[in-house]
């Protein structure tokens, strides 16, 4: 085989080679910058502002959250499980009123426990937890975030009303974890009322 001939092909190969990554890229949901954003929404530009601006290094990182994740499918829990899990939350929020700071560790310790039961990774696993989370519900995530540092220790300016805003955003993710959804009387929430008192009594 001449020279000439073997060039032609490795070139045929090579191209044949980029066609197929770039058709498994776009089978995997597309892993361009607008597909990126689109489908990440604020986690995005959290990730971009972490990467000082640097579109590439960001877009490495939320790619390779795809690629990990992409593919992971929540398992449903049974009618049961749910109200069980929905009763402990339902008494996070109530424990909040006497003890914020306590109560969101529990939230935290919750949602955690909530997200490694229906197949999200183990929340020991350095930040894989979050990571995967944010492929399937990048909307939601802040308030876990918010929750996560203050069961930390972390404390903010605002006190009492920034642990109470927190919580009311992490229940939108644990409502979409256990599908808790459709029924109103599975949204308990805390009202401004109770964080008076809490900030009355000291909390």
């Amino acid at each position: 085989m001449s020279t000439g001939m073997i060039i032609v092909l490795i070139v045929i190969v090579a191209a044949a080679a980029v066609g197929a990554v770039a058709l498994t890229l776009r089978s995997r949901g597309g892993l361009g910058g607008r597909d990126l954003k689109r489908r990440f929404g604020p986690e995005y530009d959290r990730v971009l502002s972490r990467h000082d601006g640097d579109t590439k290094a960001a877009e490495q990182e939320l790619a390779g959250r795809v690629e990990r994740h992409g593919a992971l499918r929540a398992r449903e829990l049974d009618p049961q499980r749910r109200e069980e899990l929905t009763a402990r939350w339902t008494a996070v929020q109530e424990h909040f009123v006497d003890a914020p700071q306590e109560a969101v560790a529990e939230a935290d310790r919750l949602l955690a426990e909530v997200a490694a039961e229906v197949g999200f990774p183990e929340a020991g696993q350095g930040d894989e937890q979050f990571d995967a989370l944010s492929v399937h519900h990048p909307g939601h995530l802040d308030g876990y975030r918010q929750v996560r540092r203050a069961a930390g220790g972390e404390r903010s300016e605002n006190g009492t009303e920034d642990l109470r805003e927190a919580l009311v955003e992490a229940r939108s993710l644990f409502e979409e974890l256990v599908g808790a959804q459709a029924g109103p009387r599975r949204r308990p929430h805390l009202n401004r009322q109770n964080v008076n008192r809490t900030i009355v009594k000291g909390g």
